[in-house]
C-alpha cells in the first residue's frame, strides 16, 4: 500500500497522522482516497477540482507536476508527500543592525 505523508499545517485535517497508507494507481486516486476518510483535506489541497497551485504532490521525491499531474501513476509500495508551500512572516519589527556593524571580532 502506498503511503502518503502528511506535513504538520495539514494534520489537523488527519487527527494528528503524520502518515497514511492510501490506495489507488494515480495521484488522484490516493487523494480520493484519503479526502473519502479525511474530507476536511479537500478544500486545503483543491482548487475547482484540481491540485491547488501552492500544493506540491511529490511521488518518490519527484514533483508531480513535471510528470502527468494528478493522473501520474503510483507504485503500490511508493512514498507520496503533499507539502502545501508555505508563505506570509511576523509582524513583528525587523532586528536593528549590529551596533559594530555586523563585523565579526578578529581570531586571537
Amino acid at each position: 500500500m502506498t503511503v502518503v505523508r502528511i506535513p504538520p499545517t495539514l494534520r489537523d485535517q488527519t487527527g494528528g497522522r503524520a502518515a497514511l497508507e492510501a490506495r489507488g494507481a494515480t495521484v488522484r486516486d490516493l487523494l480520493d482516497d484519503l479526502m473519502g476518510r479525511f474530507p476536511q483535506l479537500r478544500e486545503r489541497i483543491y482548487t475547482e477540482g484540481e491540485l491547488a497551485p501552492f500544493v506540491n504532490v511529490y511521488v518518490e521525491g519527484e514533483d508531480v507536476r513535471t510528470r502527468d499531474g494528478l493522473e501520474t501513476s503510483v507504485e503500490d509500495s511508493a512514498t507520496v508527500i503533499l507539502l502545501p508551500a508555505m508563505a506570509g512572516g511576523s509582524k513583528a519589527p525587523l532586528a536593528a543592525p549590529p551596533q559594530d556593524g555586523g563585523l565579526c571580532p578578529a581570531s586571537v
